[in-house]
């Protein structure tokens, strides 16, 4: 076996997995105001940014190799029930449009979920007793789902957890003239410690309890594959695994489980560990990156989400 790992050009012709730009998705954040670039401590490399700087950050990001980001927005007004993710003027919607103005070319998806609308930061609308109302959720997320795609997402990416909720999209879309609108599902959301850093940047830490009643025991892998089949039954185009490097038997199981195109997100924890092991000198940032999303895509991942996907097509355009 070694004969062959020799050289570069004999490892490159026997290599198993590819990674390129092409398989990477860059998450960004989009803030109200005008000329904000504000960095995020937990996520460093990260800001958050008005719209006019994103316009230009997602030109970065095509220039790069990137063709596809991911877009999460914070509001300049939080309420009970999230009414800035639907709103047709909100933050996200109005980016959507900006972005799809300056460069036709680029695929736009909207995150579609309340928790960072929400005052009380839960993924979907409370009862009384401060628990999440799956059932009276989903009419809030298929009009978040409406919005967005009528402000010209290429796809939406429902990460709420709410049960029924890619059906209830799906027929929004469908009924109202969408019906081209891929659905990129959450299918397989965890209910991670791995998440912190990104609450953090959004604003969306719960105010009161957590969301382990909606989101996935990290325990469970047979729950992952039911979620993801039950998801595709109900109309999604495209199933999620979330984290990923921690989840790595799950991006497997799944792939095989179901065969659909299969995205994972490289989420905050991930990205930030990393960044704090570079900053200490521990590791070669640019070999360790490429390395874990490598596995990433070795264990079944068709596209990974990732804070390090403009840095990452970079490196491997070298």
């Amino acid at each position: 076996m070694r004969r062959l790992r020799r050289t570069g050009v004999l490892r490159g012709l026997t290599r198993e997995t590819e990674l390129t730009a092409a398989h990477l998705i860059q998450p960004l954040f989009v803030t109200a105001g005008a000329d904000i670039r504000e960095d995020i401590p937990s996520m460093p490399g990260v800001q958050r940014l008005s719209i006019d700087a994103l316009v230009a950050e997602a030109g970065r990001v095509r220039a790069a190799g990137v063709d596809s980001v991911l877009l999460f927005g914070i509001p300049a007004d939080k309420d009970e029930l999230g009414s800035g993710a639907y709103d047709d003027e909100g933050v996200v919607q109005m980016a959507t449009r900006a972005l799809k103005e300056a460069d036709p070319a680029l695929t736009v998806i909207a995150d579609t979920c309340m928790c960072e609308y929400t005052s009380h930061g839960h993924c979907g609308r409370l009862r009384e007793d401060g628990t999440v109302d799956n059932d009276a959720s989903l009419e809030l997320l298929a009009k978040t789902a409406l919005s967005q795609a009528a402000a010209g997402a290429d796809a939406v990416a429902p990460s709420d957890m709410m049960d029924g909720r890619i059906a209830a999209i799906r027929g929004r879309l469908d009924g109202d003239g969408f019906s081209d609108t891929p659905i990129i599902s959450y299918s397989a959301k965890y209910a991670s410690a791995f998440y912190g850093p990104f609450r953090y940047a959004a604003g969306s830490t719960p105010a009161s309890g957590d969301r382990r009643g909606y989101q996935m025991d990290p325990a469970n892998v047979l729950e992952a594959i039911r979620e993801s089949q039950i998801d595709l039954d109900e109309g999604a185009d495209m199933l999620m695994v979330k984290p990923a490097l921690p989840y790595l038997d799950v991006v497997h199981r799944v792939k095989q489980a179901t065969g659909a195109p299969l995205a994972a997100y490289h989420v905050s924890g991930e990205y930030s560990m990393l960044k704090a092991a570079v900053r200490a000198g521990w590791l070669d940032e640019r070999a360790a990156v490429l390395e874990a999303l490598t596995s990433i895509r070795r264990a079944g991942a068709d596209a990974i989400i990732t804070y390090y996907a403009k840095d990452a097509a970079n490196w491997l355009d070298d």
